[in-house]
């Protein structure tokens, strides 16, 4: 039952004065969490009502006070329940055990502010057993005071952070460190405009994170999309304009890297499959970095329509079109589902433990209300049992993704230290031997996202390992890529395909209608093809050395795929579209008084409009040839004094560093109507075309 009450205090304490509904979420929660003792050590009893969903809790904020104060509570459970028992307020109050819970975190909370009062606002909606428990623990003010005080005494402790476990303790001290990544929603703006919006806040940036103080961002090195917040700014980002409309995101550096992994290993058409429900913000990341017109991505495991329609939503608010929810569990799905076969790429971000992280709250918040591991997160470590349980998980979809016949890499992804679910994970999926050939082969991949040295441990394997440290929280990050066929190489349009996803064609490839052909047909044959060819012949050559290192990415590991050599020379910057007008034709020319025809225009591919490419056409490299001087005869016609020194039109490329009059011998038999227009002299030696 609810209703309103003023509230009037003569102090009022500076931490956050939680609201009555914080209380109630809050002591749902601890009551599923907290820690179960055996039935000889019972002293506190907790009932047997579970916790419930926090339903009423849509706000963000809201939902991270109430977690916060559940953990916090955990964390503290021993102790507070002594504090009880000295006391004498639990023997002596008349509540029954479904309450204890609400009496836990409110004690916590109590002692907290110093045991003072809360400050509210003069009107608040308050609920009536929040406001009887908060009565009890006032009148019993001196007493949790001294007993409290007991317990500091029989610790030696100066504070109660000192009685939690030291990798706890230092895990709450990262937490007020580590630097807050926020991503550009390119959907909606562009890095240009947050830069201005921020400026307009009164943020500047900076180049170094060393210098980041004050109200202060720098740009990430490893992706260019990402911004980086000192910590302490964290409430004040989240009431700014270009994070409530959705402009800029905050989320983990681990995640951001992940996402940006897989974009690097797919081309611009390609689908994605996303093996486990994760964050909402980490889908729509993806999302902005895809093509939402040719992409899909496919997320696995929907766990209520419920949930389903507030991620709907929220894809609809930052601008995300291209994101589709499965009912199927990842495991569940079979590889030959039809609405997968253009995926390429699979993110994995199983559930682990997340040792690495040094913000628990925010951690078990994006893995959607798994409050499990707020238990193990209180203790410092995890136990034996549970690391099992999530080892063998996590190599279950690791494995199943390898059955994935048209995918062609794994990405795998998570947010701990422990060798149990990272390396041995890895390894002990590459190194089973299925009864059958479902399972494909796959080895460990390069690194596709580079980090400084001071903020990674890159291990002998490839793996990426970042350690959790005051500036970054630790994580594990490997890349799988298939194995490529030996008979199988780069094919041209693959080579294309993933030269058009860098930007690097700038239109080459595009489909002409015939009009627009016509049109530029008299235009000259060079232009803008120069810096495109450099563009190209550079990305052919640095494809070639990756094949050459056996580092091939999974985007040109494809069936009918042509030798590598075939397609990874560098076209040819000295081929013609048409053969050179011979000295026959330019006399002709002249005794008609025309002018000398210009060479026809190339196409941007380097290939005559007349020719029709062929996807197995090789270009092939011109030959020099070196011809002896030719004395030319003397025409008795008196317009061959024009014709003895005529004015070239070959292209500067093609001269082979003689002079005019060697350039004569290139003479030709044919006329307009395909007979000898006149006998050449026997004394005028005669060559094949050049480019025959």
């Amino acid at each position: 039952m609810s209703h309103r009450q003023k509230v009037d205090s003569p102090r009022c304490s500076e931490k956050i004065n939680y609201p009555d509904q914080i209380y109630t979420e809050s002591a749902k929660i601890f009551q599923d969490i907290h820690i179960k003792k055996p039935p000889d050590r019972i002293v506190v009893k907790y009932g047997n009502d579970s916790g419930k969903s926090l339903s009423s809790l849509r706000d963000e904020k809201y939902q991270r006070w109430a977690y916060e104060l559940a953990f916090n509570t955990l964390k503290y459970q021993d102790l507070l329940e002594t504090i009880l028992l000295d006391s004498g307020f639990y023997h002596s109050q008349p509540l029954p055990d479904e309450m204890t819970s609400l009496v836990m975190v409110m004690l916590y909370d109590f002692q907290d502010r110093k045991f003072q009062p809360r400050c509210l606002a003069h009107t608040v909606e308050t609920i009536e057993e929040v406001t009887e428990v908060e009565k009890l623990l006032c009148s019993y003010k001196t007493r949790l005071s001294a007993a409290l005080a007991r317990s500091r005494i029989k610790h030696a402790i100066p504070s109660i952070d000192f009685i939690l476990p030291e990798g706890v303790r230092k895990q709450e001290q990262r937490s007020s460190t580590v630097p807050l990544y926020a991503w550009v929603n390119t959907a909606k703006t562009s890095t240009t405009e947050v830069c201005d919006g921020l400026k307009n806040e009164g943020f500047t940036k900076t180049d170094s994170p060393v210098d980041l103080v004050g109200y202060q961002y720098y740009m990430d090195k490893q992706c260019q999309d990402v911004l980086v917040f000192p910590q302490y700014l964290k409430d004040k980002l989240s009431n700014l304009e270009l994070f409530i409309h959705y402009r800029l995101v905050l989320q983990d550096k681990a995640h951001i890297l992940s996402v940006h992994s897989v974009r690097a290993l797919m081309n611009l058409d390609d689908d994605i499959i996303v093996a486990a429900p994760c964050s909402g913000y980490i889908l729509a990341h993806m999302s902005v970095l895809t093509n939402q017109n040719a992409c899909r991505i496919f997320v696995c495991g929907r766990k209520s329509e419920a949930r389903e329609r507030a991620l709907l939503e929220l894809f609809a608010d930052m601008g995300c079109k291209n994101i589709k929810l499965l009912k199927e569990s990842f495991t569940d799905l079979d590889p030959s589902d039809p609405r997968l076969q253009k995926a390429k790429v699979i993110l994995l971000l199983p559930q682990s433990s997340g040792s690495g992280v040094s913000d628990p709250v925010q951690f078990v918040l994006n893995q959607h209300g798994d409050t499990s591991l707020l238990q193990d997160f209180s203790q410092g470590s995890v136990g034996t049992d549970k690391l099992n349980a999530l080892s063998k998980q996590q190599v279950t979809e690791l494995t199943h993704a390898m059955t994935f016949n048209k995918v062609q890499a794994l990405v795998y992804c998570t947010c701990s230290v422990y060798h149990e679910e990272n390396e041995d994970v890895i390894n002990q999926a590459l190194g089973q031997k299925p009864e059958s050939n479902k399972i494909l082969t796959y080895r460990i991949g390069s690194p596709v996202i580079p980090l400084s040295s001071s903020e990674l441990t890159l291990l002998s394997d490839k793996f990426i390992k970042v350690q959790p440290s005051e500036t970054t929280n630790g994580f594990f990050l490997a890349v799988l890529t298939k194995e490529p066929d030996p008979a199988e190489a780069m094919s041209a349009t693959d080579i294309l395909a993933r030269a058009a996803s860098k930007g690097l064609l700038d239109g080459i490839g595009k489909q002409k209608s015939k009009k627009e052909g016509k049109k530029k047909k008299g235009r000259a044959a060079g232009q803008g093809t120069n810096s495109s060819q450099a563009k190209i012949s550079d990305f052919l050559d640095q494809e070639n050395n990756r094949v050459a290192a056996q580092s091939l990415t999974p985007d040109f590991a494809k069936s009918n795929l042509q030798p590598a050599g075939s397609v990874g020379r560098k076209p040819s910057k000295q081929v013609l579209a048409t053969p050179p007008a011979t000295a026959t034709d330019r006399r002709d020319r002249s005794c008609k008084n025309q002018k000398p025809a210009k060479p026809k225009a190339l196409g941007k591919d380097g290939i005559s409009p007349r020719i029709k490419p062929h996807e197995n056409m090789v270009v092939l490299q011109p030959v020099k040839i070196m011809l002896p001087p030719v004395m030319m005869p003397f025409y008795s016609n008196p317009l061959a004094t024009r014709v003895r020194n005529p004015i070239t039109h070959y292209p500067p490329r093609w001269h082979s560093g003689m002079g005019s009059r060697s350039s004569d011998a290139f003479i030709s038999k044919l006329s307009t109507s395909g007979k000898p227009w006149d006998k050449v002299p026997s004394n005028v030696l005669q060559h094949p075309k050049p480019w025959h």
